[in-house]
Order: structure tokens, then C-alpha cells, then sequence
């Protein structure tokens, strides 16, 4: 079986002599200690990413589980359940790595329903700082150390600021605001990695921007995506690859829009590529290929929120959720009453539940 890109190791089998580790040694002069303590002990484990060519690591994030008060920084952290990102740390290459991690870490968060994330970095780190400040963690703190005073960033679950992306993973629900959206298999995986079927090996997942990004990007032409506005829900529904669709196509993910934009809206085609390169599943050339062609007019950029549990397939959504069979299923708009249904039978109402807010 090919290792997933992100894996969940045993700190028993992490080399501390990785060269990945030289610059965590030299910023916290107790690393070494603290790692090897980790190590002691079988329970503990990170997620790692590994560089294919060599096996080093490109990629480390450890999680921890606190409750109470954050004394040890200034001032202190009042009482509360919180996740901490112990150590976060990417070999920057251009792909977007940090939003793959980070997505886990709210993942975890959301799974262990805790009220707050919390991180501590050196102000030196300016990537990192920005990557957690895109995503509502905000300055709470310092943390005095030997190496200096650290940054301390915390994110409340708790709290709703108003934004698609302060906010994320949280979904805004809006009333009468929620539509499922049809993606062919060849693109589905790809784009929104933690929603694999059992039936798929993650060999077809690769270290790039559009597979590692919170943000996804989707060229389209099917009617009635002209209406998406900023904070919709979407249900992304994986068609049928081979066999039939009435047992193998599946809603797969929550997702929510962060905006719609029309091709003509470009200055050109450098300015078409600059928006999309990162996020979309197409190559350079076919993108190229469809500026030049208007074939899929629609740019649909949105959040990857949520990944189902369980994914119901369209005979669920036919004789359970009651969509009728005769609507255009590349696109179409549900009632909140149909996508509280397709919670429920994915096992993730609960979890979903904590994360909508009135928007």
C-alpha cells in the first residue's frame, strides 16, 4: 500500500538527525530533550510529510490537548479547551504544504470539539505568522523563553468574526443558500484530498498546490452556478466511475463558496492563469486552452470545510432526501431541511452542527 502524503507517525520512528529538525534545534535549545521524552513513550505521534526522493521529512506538526489555563505566557490564557499546534514546521516549496497541515489541525480540532487553537512562533517566522493570521488566529500573548519572546496566536472555534475564511471551518448558513455540485471523479480526488473512497489509492495524490490548498478553484459551465454569492454551501457530489450511478456517485464534502468570477472579468490571459494556477485542478495548457475558448465560463472558488464520514450516493438522495430524479444534477440548489438530511446520513450531523453560525 503507497503512504498516504500525510502520515501519522510514532515519534519512535522519526530520526531526530533528520537535517529537517537543525533549525527547531537552534531555536528551542531544549528540542532535542523534549523530543526524546516524546519518543520514550508509544502514544505520541505526529503528522509528517516525506520528501519522495530521499525520505527526509518536508513537513512536521505535532498536536496536543490541553484544558485549563495557558500559564507560562504573558498574559495568561483564561480556562478553556484547547488544541495546541505544539511544533508546526514546513520546508516551504511552493505547493501550499502549511494549508494542508493547518486543514488537519482544524480537523482534529473540530473532531475533539475544543473551544480554541493556539500556537507559539518567533516573529522571525513572517510566513508562518501570516499563514495563521489568514485564518483568524490573532496576537493574544508573548511567551518568554531562552531563545527569546515568542508570538502567541490563538483561533476561538468559538467566536464568529463574519468572514468565509476568518471563519473556516466553520460554515455561515444562510437560508435557502445551499446546492450540490457535481465534479467528475478524474478531478474530484485530486482537488479535495481527505475525501478519497475507500475503493482509491492516495498514490493519486501528489505534492501540489491545488491538492495541499484550503482553496479550490473550479471552472465551469453548467446552468444556474451564475447565482452562487459568497458564504453559499456546497455539496460536492462525485459522479459514478463505471458501474451505476444510481449506487456509486456520493456526496463526498461540504464546501463553501468564496466567490464566483466570470472569465470575461480578466484583463487577460496572465491575469486568468495568476488566479487560477494555484487552486484548480487544470493544467497550464488547458487553461490556456479554455481562455481562449470561454468553454467553462464559471470560476467557482471556494473553501474545503468538511469531509463526510460517510457518503450517501444518489439512491439515498432520491428515496431518502427526496430530490427528484428529474432535475439536472450538475448543479442544482436544495432546501436546509435536504441538507440537514444529507448530514445526517453521512453520521456528521453532530460535527456539522458545530460548526454552522448564522450568517
Amino acid at each position: 500500500m503507497v503512504q498516504p502524503p500525510l502520515a501519522f507517525e510514532s515519534f519512535a520512528n522519526i530520526s531526530l538527525d533528520d537535517p529537517f529538525f537543525d533549525s527547531l534545534k537552534s531555536d528551542y535549545p531544549a528540542f532535542d530533550k523534549w523530543f526524546e521524552g516524546k519518543k520514550s513513550k508509544a502514544e505520541n505521534f505526529a503528522y509528517t510529510f516525506r520528501n519522495k526522493s530521499n525520505g527526509n521529512l518536508d513537513g512536521f506538526l505535532y498536536l496536543k490537548n490541553e484544558t485549563g489555563v495557558v500559564d507560562d505566557v504573558i498574559p495568561p490564557l483564561p480556562s478553556a479547551h484547547r488544541l495546541k499546534i505544539g511544533t508546526f514546521k514546513i520546508n516551504p516549496h511552493g505547493t501550499r504544504l502549511g494549508e494542508r497541515f493547518l486543514k488537519r489541525a482544524f480537523d482534529v480540532a473540530v473532531a475533539q470539539k475544543v473551544q480554541a487553537l493556539y500556537v507559539t512562533v518567533f516573529s522571525k517566522h513572517k510566513a508562518l505568522v501570516e499563514l495563521f493570521g489568514r485564518y483568524g488566529f490573532f496576537l493574544v500573548a508573548s511567551k518568554p523563553g531562552l531563545s527569546g519572546s515568542e508570538l502567541v496566536l490563538e483561533r476561538r472555534l468559538d467566536e464568529v468574526k463574519g468572514d468565509v475564511v476568518l471563519d473556516y471551518p466553520r460554515i455561515p448558513l444562510k437560508q435557502g443558500r445551499h446546492f450540490i455540485l457535481s465534479l467528475y471523479p478524474v478531478w474530484h480526488s485530486r482537488l479535495l484530498p481527505d475525501s478519497l473512497l475507500k475503493t482509491e489509492s492516495s498514490s493519486i495524490l501528489q505534492d501540489i498546490s491545488h491538492t495541499n490548498s484550503i482553496h479550490k478553484i473550479y471552472l465551469a459551465a453548467m446552468s444556474g452556478v451564475h447565482q452562487l454569492q459568497r458564504g453559499d454551501t456546497l455539496l460536492i457530489y462525485r459522479t459514478a466511475d463505471g458501474g451505476s450511478g444510481y449506487y456509486t456517485s456520493v456526496v463526498t464534502s461540504v464546501c463553501v463558496v468564496e466567490e464566483l468570477r466570470h472569465i470575461l472579468s480578466f484583463s487577460d490571459e496572465a491575469d486568468f492563469l495568476k488566479y487560477c494556477d494555484p487552486y484548480s485542478v487544470f493544467t497550464e495548457a488547458e487553461l490556456r486552452n479554455f481562455y481562449k475558448t470561454r468553454k467553462y465560463p464559471w470560476l467557482i472558488r471556494f473553501t474545503y470545510n468538511l469531509a463526510l464520514s460517510r457518503r450517501p450516493n444518489r439512491k439515498a438522495l432520491l428515496e431518502e432526501v427526496k430530490i427528484p430524479a428529474s432535475i439536472y444534477w450538475g448543479f442544482f440548489q436544495i432546501t436546509i431541511t435536504q441538507f440537514e438530511h444529507v448530514l445526517k446520513l453521512s453520521g456528521d450531523y453532530e460535527k456539522a452542527s458545530s460548526l454552522v453560525y448564522s450568517s
